[in-house]
Order: structure tokens, then C-alpha cells, then sequence
């Protein structure tokens, strides 16, 4: 009896940054209009949450904290080099673990730049020091800087899930604080409970009415509502050609706009990456200067294809 010829296994998606899996051309992004700046303030945590992407923690130092001077020394090269920001936004870990975040909202805000501080609004900004520093930055540059809220669901019972048991009253101490100083506030949610957008969108409605928060629900701009980032998720390969398919434009892509800043445990000086999702992948570091980092970038990660193009989210203000 002949041996039956099995067809070969197919090539691992996501591999080589030039083609797919299937030998097309794999899509590509261009730095079209570097508008916004991020800054991973440090991976160093307060909680440990369930499904962090960053694996954020109060152990993680992985991304050690950047400071104001390296901060503005990127300010100052995007200056140099033309770059049209209109934004400055720092992620982590939690921003106000790093002592120096009141003073890195100060000078963007100074330059002119919109600031957007993604934040748990618990103990680390509630500190005495770190609110009146937010009181007064609030005074002085208004809605010029907004702080995001991670509240991953409008029930106590899933953010909790997420988060841990008490999380969720301490999120709404903190945004209530916001909300009597006068502070912009938006809120990110998370698509993990199996409700259509509308009904998340509702029950996030009735949460700000109760509490007199003035975030609109329905404006994804004030509630972002993120899909899960699952690395081995089955989802497709971006082709170049995917960008008329989808009706979709290179420039609709978060990499198209901007970068992030990151500082690496024992590493001499910070590095930029493509973008906010992919702080540890050695391929999405594309340099130590901004200059270096104008390069196109390839859709080469799960991420790129189930969070940015066909989830659509952005992490931009």
C-alpha cells in the first residue's frame, strides 16, 4: 500500500515581517502624522490585575521609571524634527507610581501639549501630594489635560473579577475626587463579559448618572471600550491589500500617529517602539531617537490585526 503524501503544515502566522504565512505582501504602516507622544512612565503597579497585557504589578520593574529631563529631551527632538504633536499621553504600570508624573504633566502641558494620563485612580493619585498637584494643573490648563480611568465594567462585580475584591469602590473614590476638582475625566472599559457595546454602553450611562460624572457613554472618545488582547487569538494576517477590502486606510492605524517612549531595566538611555501595545517585542523597537523611529512599521503581531485594524481601537484622546 503507498504511503499517502500528507500536504505540508502551514507556515506560523505573524513571522516574517515582509510577507504572510500565505506569501503576500504583509501590510505596512507610515508615521503620516506624529501627533501623539506616549511615554511608559514604568511598568510598577499597585494592583495585579487578572488580564494585563503589560503585566503590570508592584513587582514588575521590567520598565523602570522615566523621568521629566528624558522626557522632555524627546519633546525636544520632536521639536527639532518638525513633528505636528498635539498630544503627549503617559501609560504603565500606574503613572502616579512614578514620582515625577505630576512634574512630566507640567512640561508638556507648558509646551503647549495636551496631556492624557491613563490612571486606576486609586491610592497612588490619591495621595496628598500627588492632588494638589492635580488640583493645580487642573487650574491652570483646564481640559488641556484629562485623566482615563480604568474601569474595566459599570458592575462592581466584573471590574472587581478583574482587578480584586474592593477595587472598584476605591476606582469610583478616586473618580469622584476628579469630578470635585474640576479635573477631565474619561473612562476605559473592557469587552470581556459577552453584552453587545450597546448594553455596555448603558449600563456605563446609568453608573455616571448616579454619580454625577459628566462622561458621556456613548462617545467612544470618553468611554473607550477595549477588546481583549489575547496573543494566540485566531485572527487573520493583514495584507496590503486588506486596506481596500476592509474600506479601511493605513492612516486610520495607531502607528500612523504616533510612538512610545520606553525605558528598559539596566538599558543606558530610553528606546521608542512602535506603539502602546507591543512594549516587549524586540521588533517593534525601532531605535533610541526619534529620527530613527520614522520608519515604517509592519503589521507583524496579533495585536496589529484583532486590537488596531479590525477591533478598530486607538489609544489616542
Amino acid at each position: 500500500m503507498k504511503d499517502v503524501l500528507q500536504p505540508p503544515a502551514p507556515e506560523p502566522r505573524f513571522r516574517d515581517p515582509l510577507v504572510t504565512a500565505d506569501g503576500q505582501a504583509r501590510a505596512r504602516v507610515a508615521l503620516t502624522r506624529p501627533e501623539t507622544l506616549w511615554f511608559n512612565t514604568g511598568t510598577l503597579c499597585n494592583i495585579t490585575c487578572a488580564n494585563c497585557y503589560i503585566e503590570s504589578s508592584p513587582e514588575n520593574d521590567r520598565l523602570v521609571y522615566i523621568t521629566e529631563a528624558e522626557m522632555n529631551d524627546y519633546l525636544d527632538q520632536a521639536q527639532t524634527r518638525g513633528w505636528p504633536l498635539r498630544e503627549v499621553g503617559f501609560t504603565g504600570g500606574e503613572p502616579f507610581m512614578n514620582p515625577q508624573m505630576p512634574a512630566m504633566a507640567r512640561s508638556a502641558l507648558e509646551r503647549g501639549l495636551e496631556a492624557l494620563i491613563l490612571t486606576n485612580a486609586m491610592r497612588p493619585m490619591m495621595r496628598p501630594r500627588v492632588r494638589d498637584a492635580l488640583a493645580q494643573l487642573g487650574a491652570e490648563f483646564g481640559d488641556r489635560m484629562v485623566l482615563r480611568v480604568s474601569l474595566d465594567h459599570w458592575s462592581e462585580a466584573h471590574h472587581d473579577s478583574e482587578r480584586g475584591k474592593g477595587s472598584f469602590a476605591i476606582t469610583l473614590e478616586g473618580m469622584r475626587w476628579l469630578r470635585d476638582a474640576g479635573i477631565r475625566t474619561t473612562v476605559a472599559g473592557r469587552t470581556l463579559w459577552g453584552e453587545s457595546e450597546a448594553e455596555a454602553r448603558a449600563g456605563y450611562a446609568k453608573l455616571y448618572a448616579e454619580h454625577g460624572f459628566a462622561i458621556d457613554a456613548n462617545d467612544p472618545s470618553q468611554t473607550v471600550l477595549f477588546p481583549e488582547m489575547d496573543e494566540a487569538a485566531d485572527v487573520p494576517e493583514i495584507t496590503s491589500s486588506c486596506w481596500g477590502i476592509l474600506g479601511k486606510s493605513p492612516d486610520d492605524v495607531m502607528c500612523a500617529s504616533s510612538r512610545m517612549v520606553v525605558k528598559r531595566r539596566g538599558a543606558d538611555r530610553p528606546a521608542v517602539v512602535a506603539c502602546t501595545l507591543l512594549p516587549y517585542e524586540p521588533e517593534f523597537e525601532l531605535g533610541t531617537t526619534l529620527a530613527e523611529a520614522e520608519g515604517e512599521v509592519a503589521l507583524n503581531h496579533p495585536h496589529c490585526a484583532r486590537f488596531c485594524v479590525l477591533g478598530g481601537a486607538s489609544c489616542g484622546g
